[in-house]
């Protein structure tokens, strides 16, 4: 199969070398390594140069939408699949591509995305609730699964996919001006239109963030949002349950640790991912002024 990677950039930093060094010394080499970055005066990078299959589109700031820009580098591909990376995603070992694009051997599978990992040093809460909403075990997932995963069916993170580029055409690629979650509301598509997407534990990824409880609020009601107007599937499935259970087992962990600092902290940032995504659930009754303080992306709503 013919791979392309597609990286959009802004404003890069040291974690997009440690990226693209990555992916040189990857056992499946890509056809076209593709950077679409957002303002050209401020992209630096040293291993960009050293790759012989890269190349690089400039935008400006006000072009980038979360699925229109990925859309615009797709239709500038031609392999077979098409994987998607974020700049701040870092193979874990060289066989990412090799181990992500192996599900696509089903000729049902239509997408496929790998495992995030956090580094327990840095920030163990993080770590923990990546292992849970990434374990070690791979699954494929159809419309079968939607009654026992509910909302987790179309769980499906542009940090580390790959698509099938022929059923990504087909379906008009990810949706247009949208807040945030354009990965997720693809899969829902995918899904609803009885193809699979396999998770594929053995292709990995360091990535994680630093995230601040009034952050987790922002990023949360930007989620909701996002699903309230693509509609859909999101209207039938259940999701706050699968957050809950998330919730005990941290706790329980920490406590069975002997880490029971971590309790307060936990509980606070839980919280906040909480009232966010209420809130975002019931945007449309709020008042235009409050809307602006609590998204992540307020140049959203001035549109």
């Amino acid at each position: 199969m013919k791979i392309d990677v597609i990286i959009p950039t802004y404003k890069p930093d040291e974690k997009l070398d440690k990226n693209l060094r990555m992916l040189r010394r990857q056992t499946l080499q890509p056809d076209r390594i593709l950077l679409i970055n957002t303002e050209e005066e401020l992209f630096h990078s040293r291993e960009f140069a050293k790759l012989p299959q890269g190349e690089i589109v400039h935008i400006r700031k006000a072009e980038f939408d979360h699925g229109g820009t990925r859309n615009r580098a797709a239709a500038m591909c031609s392999g077979d699949i098409i994987v998607l990376l974020t700049q701040d995603a870092i193979p874990a070992d060289e066989f990412l591509l090799e181990n992500l694009t192996k599900p696509f051997a089903d000729p049902e599978v239509c997408a496929a995305y790998g495992r995030q990992m956090a580094d327990w040093k840095d920030n163990p809460v993080e770590a923990y609730t990546r292992q849970f909403n990434y374990p070690k075990e791979s699954r494929v997932k159809s419309k079968d699964d939607l009654p026992t995963l509910g909302i987790k069916t179309f769980f499906c993170s542009n940090v580390c996919a790959a698509y099938r580029k022929s059923v990504y055409d087909d379906m008009g690629g990810f949706p247009l001006h949208t807040i945030f979650n354009e990965d997720m509301i693809f899969a829902s598509r995918l899904i609803e239109a009885g193809k699979k997407i396999a998770y594929a534990a053995d292709a990995r990824v360091w990535h994680w963030h630093n995230y601040t409880g009034v952050e987790q609020l922002k990023r949360n009601f930007d989620l909701a949002v996002s699903q309230v107007d693509a509609g859909g599937l999101f209207r039938t499935v259940r999701s706050e349950s699968e957050g809950i259970r998330l919730v005990k087992t941290t706790l329980a962990y920490f406590i069975r640790k002997g880490r029971p600092g971590l309790v307060p902290h936990i509980i606070w940032q839980n919280g906040m991912k909480y009232v966010g995504y209420k809130l975002g659930q019931n945007y449309r009754r709020l008042p235009k002024w409050l809307i602006l303080k609590i998204s992540l992306n307020p140049s959203y709503w001035k549109m």
